[in-house]
């Protein structure tokens, strides 16, 4: 059965989005772009809310896509091929290979899990991640862990009176200082 994976970039604090809404900190260099690359390989399907769909737009324009260098065009390119669900009671019409949720994240979930496929069931914002976490959903959690603090902002985890106990499956130390965590939570 496929997997539901949450994985951002966080600030030591906990925060994937300062008080101010920045996280140009998380930004990516080199090294962690190429891991980032080869992580969303394993992805089968992304769920997406509204804020981010939209942030993510950029990847379907070829005038901005062709200005990028090589490892952005390959990026590019699987980006657009992956399947994404869009969460939003805003919008009407989804751009490329996504379509609008028809049912709830749940029901999506659930659906997504039943049907054949190969790849996990990522799950791309803190907001929508933080939906499914409170629902029992999400099975893996990968952090990619900002030398940095904020001191407020937008978490990576919700707050709610469960607790999940987690077992580490992987932990990498790249160049720059990011920590990365691979957890799948113990049900």
């Amino acid at each position: 059965m496929r997997k539901v994976t949450y994985s951002l970039g966080l600030s030591l604090d906990g925060y994937v989005r300062g008080p101010d809404g920045r996280f140009d900190w998380s930004a990516p260099d080199d090294e962690i772009f190429a891991f980032v690359t080869q992580e969303i390989q394993l992805d089968g399907v992304h769920l997406l809310g509204r804020r981010l769909y939209e942030t993510m737009l950029v990847w379907e324009d070829d005038e901005q896509v062709a200005q990028f260098g090589d490892a952005l065009q390959e990026w590019a390119a699987m980006w657009r091929r992956l399947p994404k669900v869009v969460f939003s009671r805003s919008i009407d019409a989804v751009q490329g290979n996504a379509r609008l949720a028809t049912g709830s994240l749940a029901d999506e979930i659930e659906r997504l899990k039943a049907e054949p496929g190969e790849g996990d069931i990522a799950i791309g914002g803190a907001e929508l991640a933080g939906q499914a976490i409170d629902a029992g959903l999400v099975d893996e959690f990968r952090m990619r862990v900002h030398p940095v603090v904020v001191g407020g902002g937008t978490t990576y985890f919700p707050h709610h009176d469960r607790r999940d106990d987690l077992e580490l499956l992987e932990s990498r130390t790249f160049g720059s200082g990011v920590v990365f965590l691979r957890y799948r939570v113990i049900h």
